[in-house]
């Protein structure tokens, strides 16, 4: 049977009969954005951050490449003298331990806080908080640390969280799918709502051709990914490799990632001959789940890898990406910082 994913990129049986309820969806989508663009107009929201906040989103469900866009616009940041801290919600993080919201460490179970948030922290040494109610953990960053800038990894539809830099990530493969909301589509809002956010960056790293969108607009910018180094699983372990080294071999590729698919078509494409290992997003592994009958190395993605370091898995390996983003748009977004005032 065929996931619902599957009926959204066109226009299907399936998604026509969902319509309506599409409808309603949009329609209280938009009314709960008003309803918190008016209270914050009329104080009815108070923070007490006064650091600018910078959402990192999208309205397509999933998947779409915020985090490594994250992780670039923190290492701008810093590089231009700011102090950056990274707010989340912490998709899979465990309901149960310390009270939220809980301030991300290494020392501690990664499943306090979710795979993404931890690697964020891992690669920029960033502070990240986690905390499914955003604009609390707006307030813990500012109130905790001494970052004066914050961003928001996923958020663009927590209005209660107040925000000076909107940037709405697309997938440049699947755009807007059937251009629906859900259930018959993959969006969480109309397309239209693209109108008001600052920038919106084709993510183009899946796309056959580098060409898939042909012209930029003002506020439209293009990311990819580049890679080539594969690091051990173990820091114990082997130096580091590439792509090439792998060439023609057989090796177990792990995904739980939105799209696991990409990931070993990725590996293919470098002549790789994978066997394939997709597990859903966010996924909590267990070191039986990548025990394999045989003699072949494993290869997973960078998210996957920082919930299982602990395993004591024989040649393991996993792909660092880094986000390669259009260098105008740091020098636009660090203009717009300049003329941040916050209220008094």
């Amino acid at each position: 049977m065929k996931s619902i994913s599957h009926y959204w990129q066109t226009l299907n049986f399936v998604s026509l009969t969902l319509a309506p309820l599409s409808f309603v969806f949009c329609f209280l989508a938009f009314l709960r954005r008003i309803f918190y663009r008016m209270s914050h107009r009329l104080g009815l929201f108070k923070s007490s951050s006064r650091l600018p906040v910078i959402v990192v989103g999208n309205i397509y469900i999933g998947g779409n490449g915020k985090t490594p866009f994250v992780i670039w616009l923190v290492e701008q940041l810093k590089q231009a003298g700011y102090k950056p801290g990274v707010v989340s919600r912490g998709y899979g993080a465990a309901a149960q331990g310390p009270s939220w919201p809980r301030l991300v460490d290494l020392q501690q179970n990664i499943q306090l806080f979710g795979d993404e948030p931890f690697l964020i922290h891992q690669t920029t040494q960033c502070p990240v908080v986690v905390d499914p109610v955003r604009s609390r953990a707006v307030d813990k960053i500012s109130q905790d640390t001494d970052c004066d800038v914050i961003i928001s990894d996923d958020g663009l539809q927590h209005y209660a969280m107040s925000r000076f830099i909107e940037i709405n990530i697309t997938d440049a493969r699947r755009l807007y799918g059937n251009g629906l909301c859900l259930p018959a589509g993959p969006l969480r809002e109309r397309k239209s709502r693209l109108r008001s956010v600052d920038y919106i960056v084709y993510n183009i790293s899946r796309c056959q051709s580098h060409n898939a969108i042909q012209q930029f607009e003002e506020k439209e910018f293009s990311m990819d990914y580049e890679f080539s180094i594969i690091k051990p699983l173990s820091n114990k372990a082997e130096q580091s490799m590439t792509l090439s080294d792998f060439k023609g071999k057989i090796v177990h590729a792990v995904a739980g990632i939105g799209e696991p698919g990409q990931f070993f078509k990725l590996l293919r494409r470098h002549g790789l001959d994978v066997i394939e290992h997709p597990f859903t997003d966010h996924f909590q592994y267990r070191s039986e789940d990548l025990v394999f009958d045989d003699v072949y190395p494993i290869i997973m993605t960078e998210k996957d890898a920082v919930k299982c370091q602990s395993f004591s898995l024989p040649d393991s390996w996993y792909l660092p990406i880094k986000a390669r983003v259009d260098s105008s748009l740091a020098n636009k977004i660090l203009d717009q910082l300049k003329s941040y005032k916050s209220d008094p």
